[in-house]
């Protein structure tokens, strides 16, 4: 912690109390979607893709906006705050699964209009050589905040007898919390550390004048956006790893949202030691192992492996698989972008991932509903390993690797 900037745990403050914020909300909703309003896994499976997928555009014009004069804390800013106002949204809402999902809506639109600005200020207020730490490091604060907010949920709706207005008032005060913290903590203009040599860049600083879609010209960045993508379209997302948990184990409905507790736990643990090991060896091996880990999670499901054991396993693979992936996958990519496209060129490889899960998740729903859940699985496990095998021919390099005896 004592070698990472000031600037990396300030952000890793806000996004602690905004995912407190905002995992209060969502930890649930998997459960109330399914069997509260009754949806069918192919309609849960379009939601969650849509939630996910929603941010595409909005990642694209949030990570343009802020290159345009270094506006990143301002656009990170409008985005904490459009989600911290989407909890009143729920309150409007009540019960109507439209409302419900136009707010849901809202709140990744801003998620996705900060997530890039956000992760552009970590890659410029560290050396490149430590940025699997930095991450990490930010990673691990904000995983924090996801591991207490469904416990915050959980309390509330015990001690208010399911009130979920509760959650939501409750939820928006602390969404409003993190926008003040990024107003007082976080500095307004950056400049690359001059610590360690940086790699040299795959753009000329001059492509800041370009379009969106300038960072594709790089052959490097191009490659690990394929791979990225390739291995988010056979991501089927926690949620319906949760649902076959909960009905293969029979979890009670009261324990449900906890479920998610024990893959952030790992992720917490994880996340640092993930970093520097990247850091150390190459960003490319960890994130294939993460997605490998990934795999082993659907096989064991795939298993008669039942009881505790299952579920302690899964839920570790899974969160093995964040920490393997979130912040190395930022990692690997900054370095290749020029300071003046960093927040654009990340909010491209965010938006190739988002658009393959997307994917993921609907083809999922519907396989699920079309021939069942062991088969869907399936189906999952045998293209999460095909992605993982061309995206291991798909990945550049690192410097690590060709130095390697």
């Amino acid at each position: 912690m004592r070698r990472v900037p000031g600037t990396v745990i300030a952000l890793g403050a806000v996004s602690l109390v905004t995912d407190i914020s905002s995992e209060m909300v969502t930890a649930v909703l998997p459960l109330y979607f399914v069997l509260g309003l009754g949806l069918t896994p192919l309609q849960f499976g379009f939601l969650d893709g849509l939630f996910n997928g929603v941010t595409a555009l909005v990642r694209l014009a949030g990570g343009h906006a802020a290159d345009r004069g270094g506006r990143h804390k301002r656009v990170a800013g409008a985005g904490y705050a459009l989600s911290a106002c989407s909890r009143l949204g729920l309150l409007l809402a009540g019960g109507a699964t439209g409302g419900i999902a136009a707010t849901l809506a809202a709140d990744r639109i801003g998620k996705g209009i900060r997530t890039a600005p956000r992760d552009a200020m970590i890659t410029l207020s560290s050396p490149p050589e430590t940025l699997g730490r930095a991450f990490g490091v930010h990673r691990a604060m904000d995983t924090t905040g996801a591991l207490l907010g469904p416990l915050a949920a959980f309390g509330l709706l015990w001690a208010t007898a399911d009130a979920y207005d509760a959650v939501f008032v409750v939820s928006f005060c602390t969404g409003l919390l993190g926008v003040v913290l990024l107003a007082l903590l976080v500095p307004g203009h950056f400049s690359l550390p001059a610590a360690g040599p940086a790699p040299t860049p795959a753009l000329s600083p001059a492509a800041g004048r370009g379009s969106v879609f300038e960072p594709l010209r790089a052959p490097a960045f191009r490659r690990i956006l394929a791979a990225a993508a390739l291995l988010g379209a056979a991501t089927i997302g926690d949620a319906f790893v949760y649902l076959l948990l909960q009905r293969r184990l029979d979890v009670g409905v009261v324990w449900f949202p906890l479920l998610p507790l024990g893959a952030a736990a790992v992720y917490l643990l994880l996340a640092v030691p993930a970093g520097r090991l990247a850091d150390r060896v190459g960003r490319r091996v960890p994130f294939l192992c993460g997605h490998g880990a990934l795999l082993a999670a659907y096989l064991l499901l795939l298993t008669p492996i039942n009881g505790t054991v299952v579920l302690a396993l899964v839920l570790i693979l899974v969160g093995a698989f964040y920490a393997s992936t979130d912040g190395v996958l930022m990692a690997f990519a900054g370095p290749l972008l020029p300071a003046a496209r960093r927040a654009s060129g990340l909010a491209l490889l965010q938006t190739g991932q988002a658009v393959a899960r997307l994917i993921a998740a609907a083809g999922f729903g519907a396989a699920w509903t079309l021939w069942g859940p062991r088969p869907a699985l399936a189906a999952a496990a045998t293209a999460m390993l095909t992605a993982l095998v061309l995206a291991r021919a798909a990945l550049p390099r690192t410097e690590q690797e060709r130095q390697a005896p």
